[in-house]
């Protein structure tokens, strides 16, 4: 793997790419699916976007950053905001979604239905 250059532009989105779960790769590692970073017309990275597996699991971890505790410690309308942010990022499309964030956050799927479902009315 070719070490990426201290570019100001690679220096700029690196946060925001690890937050996304993508990595950046070198010019010469990139890949057909790699998104180029361009820079006055010359590529000088590239950002390869994570896999569908484990989105759940960083979604999660997204949503704990930023509600600031682990998902099972969170006040009822705290879980009500976590599982709306969820939400708004798609989580729930993902197959066996509702089950497994029931299990992240310690309540029951019928919870996390009932909170969906206010959510929609």
């Amino acid at each position: 793997m070719t070490k990426l250059p201290r570019h100001p532009l690679v220096l700029a989105v690196r946060p925001v790419v690890e937050a996304l779960g993508a990595t950046l790769v070198a010019t010469e590692d990139r890949e057909p699916g790699d998104l180029p970073l361009r820079w006055e017309g010359q590529v000088i990275a590239a950002v390869r976007m994570a896999p569908l597996h484990g989105a759940l699991d960083r979604l999660i971890d997204q949503v704990e950053r930023e509600v600031g505790a682990p998902l099972p410690s969170l006040s009822r309308e705290e879980k009500q905001r976590a599982i709306r942010l969820l939400d708004e990022r798609g989580a729930f499309i993902l197959r066996r979604a509702v089950e497994d964030v029931a299990d992240a956050m310690s309540v029951s799927r019928i919870t996390v239905y009932n909170y969906l479902n206010a959510l929609h009315r």
